[in-house]
Parts: structure tokens; C-alpha cells; sequence
């Protein structure tokens, strides 16, 4: 089976954060106006051909969700975002008693073709609330990597969902984790609806954006002997391994990074680096809400492996046709079924759940001797890549024009 992704998931989002005319009506600035007078009930200010708004709630990062079918005839259940109007959200709230305010409120852009402008905002825990919008609208807050293992990578709408979720989800995380000013320590206020923040001291009035955290992760590559080089972490459920991977210092080049880190945790030099996509991750921790992971290969140079336990559990060389074996037995598709299926369960409040095969059955039933990450993360694509064809190397490489999709055969 051929896995064809057009983007990786997290990335290709479908909301234009932009327009090209400052007075649009969907543009940032316009709209905010907008919906300004729309909280406040103004009617009389409302700017000509205001748009319509709705609102994607959060809980501690978790999206509200809805299931779009009943799992019948073998077919999975398929998640969206609980997107809720305005009017709705403002009711909804107030009885609970959560005040809506253009404060609360961060834009995530706009659909051109619907007319419409998006919104996220953050809610804390609420008893009554959940229960709610459970009960009368069938809408659940969901984990983002729950969704993101959930979602069916050939259903376009559905990555885009995802998308737009992963970039609420780190934009609110980025408020709560700037509330305060780094500079003079006083409160931060939200700006341009809440796509920056300012210092609320007068005498500082410092800027703050959105905060990203840049990773470099990269398929260690031996040539000659036609393997390839993953580790495993101590976190990492049995029998999976993956790409390495670390975090950018400051002063040093993408390439350079790539090189640091391999050498750092197996003691493995690495020569030429290639360049072969990124992909947005949003599901790390609180304290790093949006990481971006820049994708590469990585040529040894040296091959004998000295790994720093304190980074990994253990590195290994592992042949081309083992990898290949792991990603033709490994049922992902079967994966993202089961937790489909259990975000429906969550949704409707099914006390019994399925539980997922944490480790991949092989088509046989039996447990796979070795996996790697699933369709959903940029590992996978960097692996399979590589089992399946030679990657391009120098000058060809960075000639080459960027395929239109990325393809895993399985």
C-alpha cells in the first residue's frame, strides 16, 4: 500500500491569515473591528458586509471536536472541528458563566469562498460546560496527538482540520506561556487580535510574537553497507525506533546542527546533509507550543556507534530490508481506524474504549519485530523514502524541484 501525503500533517492550513487589501473585510484588522461590534451588540457599527464569525473552544490545548458518521460496514468514524457561532458561543458561555470578549478571542484567519472569519479562544476547566456541549451539540475536547493518530491522511478536509487545529493550539499556548513581559516582568496584553502581545508598562511596551522552536531531524545514512542509523528513547513503547533528532543552538546553521547532534548521540560523523521537507509540531509539551521539524539526510562518515545514554536508550545500524519489512507489516491504517473509532467512543461518552495495539500488529496478528513512527509523523517519511529509493545527494539534490506529495509504499 502507497501512502501519497500532498503536505505532512500540521502543515496546509486552509485559513489565509492574510489578505491582500488592508480594508478587506476578512482582513485582521477589519474583522477585529467587526467583531468588536458584534460582542458588544452595536448593530449601528457594524462596517458593511461584516463578515460571519465562528469559534474553535480549547481546554489545556485540547480542541473541540465533533464525529461526523456512525462506525458501520468496517468504515471508521471521521472527526471535525466543533466549530461554534458567535451568537452560539456568546450564549453558550455566559451561562456558564465565561464572559466573551475580543480579548479572549485570537484570529485564525479566513475562508474567502464562505465569507466567513475563524476564531479560537481558550476556556478552563468547566464542569457544566463539558457536559453541555456534549449533550446538546454532541462536541468533546479531544488530545491534538489523539486527532492527529486518528486522522485519515486521505481526507483532505480533515487534514486540513487538523491544520487549522494545530495552529490554535500553539497560538494559545504561546498566551498562556507569555503572560508576563520578559524585560520589566509587567503583565502582556494581547494586540492585532491576538497575533502579538505588548508590554502593559508604559515606559517598556515591548513586543512579543509567537513563539517557534526550530528541530532538526535527520536519517543518518551508511552508504556503503546500505542501512541506515535510528535510535531509541527510554519513552519510546517497545520495539521502535526512529530518527534522530535535537534541537538548534544558537549561532550555528541547519547543517551544522544536523552534524552536532548525530555526533553528540551515537558519535557517528556525518559529511554531506540533504535537505527533504519540515513539518509543524504542535503536540510537544506546554512550555515549547509549536516546534518546527526540519527534515534532512544525513551521509556517515564514521560508523562506529558511541551513544550518550543520557540522550538515548540505544542506537542501532538497521538494513534496508528490515526497514522495508517494518514498513510493509506495520497496519497503520489499521491504527488510525482504532483511534478514530475511540475519539467517536469519547464524543458520545462510550465508558468502554478500544485500545490501540501500542506497538503495531504485523498482518499476521503477531507483534512486529520493529516499527518506525506512522504516516503522521516527518520520521516516517524520511525512513520510508529512503527503503524505497535512493535519496538525491549534492548539487542534484538541491536542483531537483520538491515533489508535489510525499509517497510511502508499504
Amino acid at each position: 500500500m502507497a501512502i501519497i501525503l500532498n503536505s505532512h500533517l500540521f502543515a496546509g492550513n486552509p485559513l489565509r491569515s492574510k489578505t491582500p487589501k488592508l480594508h478587506d473585510p476578512l482582513s485582521l484588522s477589519s474583522s477585529f473591528e467587526s467583531l468588536k461590534s458584534h460582542l458588544h451588540e452595536n448593530p449601528e457599527t457594524h462596517p458593511p458586509n461584516s463578515p460571519f464569525f465562528k469559534v474553535l473552544l480549547f481546554k489545556k490545548g485540547r480542541p473541540l471536536v465533533s464525529s461526523s458518521i456512525e462506525e458501520e460496514d468496517g468504515v471508521a468514524p471521521s472527526w471535525h472541528l466543533g466549530w461554534i457561532d458567535l451568537a452560539d458561543c456568546k450564549i453558550i458561555l455566559g451561562k456558564h458563566g465565561v464572559q466573551l470578549t475580543e480579548t479572549s478571542l485570537v484570529y485564525l484567519g479566513s475562508r474567502a469562498e464562505e465569507h466567513v472569519v475563524y476564531w479560537a479562544m481558550d476556556v478552563f476547566e468547566n464542569r457544566e460546560l463539558v457536559t453541555e456541549l456534549r449533550n446538546s451539540k454532541q462536541l468533546c475536547f479531544v488530545e491534538l496527538r489523539t486527532l492527529m493518530i486518528a486522522t485519515d491522511w486521505t481526507d483532505s478536509w480533515v487534514m486540513g482540520d487538523l491544520a487549522i487545529a494545530g495552529h490554535g493550539r500553539a497560538l494559545l499556548e504561546w498566551h498562556n506561556q507569555s503572560r508576563f513581559c520578559g524585560h520589566c516582568g509587567d503583565k502582556t496584553v494581547p494586540k492585532e487580535a491576538g497575533r502579538m502581545k505588548q508590554c502593559s508598562n508604559e515606559i517598556c511596551k515591548k513586543s512579543v510574537y509567537p513563539r517557534l522552536d526550530p528541530v532538526v531531524i535527520m536519517l543518518v545514512i551508511d552508504r556503503e553497507n546500505n542501512r541506515v542509523l535510528l535510535g531509541r528513547q527510554s519513552r519510546f513503547v517497545p520495539r521502535m525506533w526512529s530518527c534522530l533528532a535535537g534541537f538548534i543552538e544558537p549561532g550555528e546553521s541547519l547543517e551544522e546542527a544536523v552534524r552536532r547532534e548525530a555526533y553528540e548521540e551515537t558519535g557517528i560523523e556525518v559529511g554531506e546533509v540533504v535537505y527533504h521537507s519540515s513539518q509543524p509540531w504542535p503536540v510537544g509539551p506546554n512550555s515549547l507550543p509549536c516546534q518546527l521539524m526540519v527534515g534532512f539526510f544525513a551521509y556517515a562518515k564514521s560508523l562506529e556507534i558511541n551513544v550518550d545514554k543520557e540522550e538515548l536508550e540505544d542506537a542501532r545500524w538497521h538494513s534496508r530490508e528490515d526497514v522495508r519489512k517494518a514498513l510493509r507489516f506495520a497496519e497503520y491504517k489499521k491504527e488510525q481506524r482504532l483511534a478514530a473509532a475511540k475519539v467517536d467512543q469519547m464524543i458520545k461518552a462510550v465508558k468502554k474504549r478500544r485500545s490501540s495495539s501500542a506497538g503495531y500488529l504485523a498482518k499476521s496478528g503477531e507483534l512486529a519485530p520493529m516499527f518506525v513512527p506512522g504516516p503522521f509523523a516527518i520520521a516516517h517519511h524520511l525512513i520510508s523514502t529512503w527503503a524505497n529509493q535512493d535519496p538525491p545527494t549534492g548539487t542534484k539534490a538541491q536542483m531537483k524541484k520538491p515533489p508535489s506529495g510525499f509517497v510511502s509504499k508499504l
